[in-house]
Parts: C-alpha cells; sequence; structure tokens
C-alpha cells in the first residue's frame, strides 16, 4: 500500500487550549491554500462519517468526496485521526456557543427559564453536527483525546454544578448539584432528538417544555426539605 493510501503518523503536535491537540502540518507555505484544502477534505470527511462511519471512512474516500488529490492531501492533514480531531473541535468544542454556566454568569435578572431556553435553542441546532459526530466517534477516538473530552465534559458539570449550587442553596457535600448539572448537560446535547421521534411537533414548543422542566427540577431541589446529608 503506498503512503498516500494509508495513514500517516500524526507527527508535531500543538496545544489548543480547550480543544483537542491538532498535528503540525506546514509542508505547503500558502495559508489561503491550506484553509482552502483542509476545509474541502473536512466537510467531506464529516458527511462520511455521519453517512458511512467513522471507522468504515478511508482517506480514499475523503479524496474522492473532496476532490484533494491523494498524493497531496497530508500537506494538508496528518491522517483520518487529525481530520476527526480538526471537526471536533469546529463542531463540538464551538466557540460561538457559550456554556450554561457562562449564561446564567451573563443572564442578569432574565428569566431562568429563558436563559435555558436560549441555551437548548443554540446547542440544538449550531451544535447538532458535532453532537451526533462526537457520538459515534467516541469508540474510535486515540486515548488522549478521549480523556480530553472527558476532562472538558467534568469542567463543565463543575461549573454549571456551581452556578445551581447558588440558584438552590444547596451545600458543597450536596452532589445533586453535580447530578442536575450532568443531566441538563446530556438533555443540551441529546435531546430532543427529532431526527427519531416528535417531528410533527413544533420546535418552539418542544424547546419551551423541555427548558419549563430543567427550571422546575432545579428549583424544586432548593425546596426539597429530604436533602441527603454528607456521607458517613
Amino acid at each position: 500500500m503506498s503512503l498516500a493510501m494509508s495513514e500517516k503518523p500524526a507527527g508535531r503536535h500543538a496545544a489548543a487550549g480547550g480543544q483537542l491537540t491538532e498535528a503540525i502540518v506546514d509542508t505547503v507555505q500558502d495559508e489561503a491554500l491550506i484553509q482552502t484544502r483542509r476545509d474541502q477534505i473536512c466537510d467531506a470527511a464529516l458527511a462520511l462519517f455521519l453517512e458511512k462511519g467513522f471507522a468504515s471512512t478511508t482517506i480514499r474516500d475523503i479524496c474522492a468526496r473532496s476532490g484533494v488529490n491523494q498524493a497531496s492531501i497530508y500537506d494538508y492533514i496528518a491522517n483520518k485521526n487529525d481530520i476527526l480531531r480538526r471537526l471536533l473541535n469546529k463542531l463540538w468544542f464551538r466557540r460561538d456557543v457559550p456554556s450554561l454556566s457562562d449564561r446564567l454568569d451573563q443572564a442578569g435578572d432574565a428569566p431562568f427559564d429563558e436563559t435555558i431556553a436560549a441555551h437548548f435553542r443554540d446547542t440544538w441546532s449550531k451544535k447538532r453536527q458535532g453532537t451526533l459526530l462526537a457520538y459515534r466517534a467516541v469508540p474510535h477516538l486515540q486515548d488522549d483525546d478521549r480523556k480530553a473530552m472527558r476532562a472538558n465534559d467534568e469542567a463543565l458539570i463543575k461549573a454549571l454544578a456551581a452556578r445551581l449550587r447558588d440558584r438552590t442553596g444547596l451545600p458543597a457535600q450536596d452532589r445533586r448539584a453535580e447530578v442536575m448539572a450532568n443531566l441538563i448537560i446530556f438533555i443540551s446535547a441529546f435531546a430532543p432528538m427529532r431526527d427519531w421521534l416528535q417531528q410533527d411537533i413544533d420546535d418552539e414548543l418542544i424547546l419551551r417544555t423541555v427548558a419549563a422542566g430543567v427550571a422546575a427540577m432545579v428549583d424544586r431541589l432548593a425546596e426539597d426539605d429530604a436533602a441527603p446529608g454528607p456521607e458517613a
């Protein structure tokens, strides 16, 4: 098998704060050309990963779909895992979709359920492809990438749990704040699964219903006098 048809080693890497580490590929010096070709490659790979799955997609498939020559594709990416990292950084770690904890910090006097609804509206639309890709690609992630994604999720849960404690008055030893934060983050990623169920229900009705339900669950914690005590 020729080098162009195989997976090249990742080579050098660049740290990307809060994201997965992308390989440094600097064979070509024309930055505009590099960006154009990487966009072609990543757009084609995303469609193929979602259609066929990561494992079943080959570099040959990506070249054929993108129009990038097999002899030059490694001038722009290191290997298939590098493409996956770049896609996840773009679609899953989107910088234009703030976390719910950040939204709550900036919400001021806005109603709690309105802030939640705004967050779900963004994540269910702007991050939909990233969610599908992350969900389907997890079994194929490299160990370092899996650890980085887990660390990111843990940081999101910790930050949101702190905001929920502020709202509910739960003490630090009451782990229900983490449980609720975990649930909210899961809902923000995977609900309402409109490509599976509820296709005949209005989008806004689903959004408002789920946001109201989440707000009610959080506020119920503040009212619950049966909170478990600290672990012995």
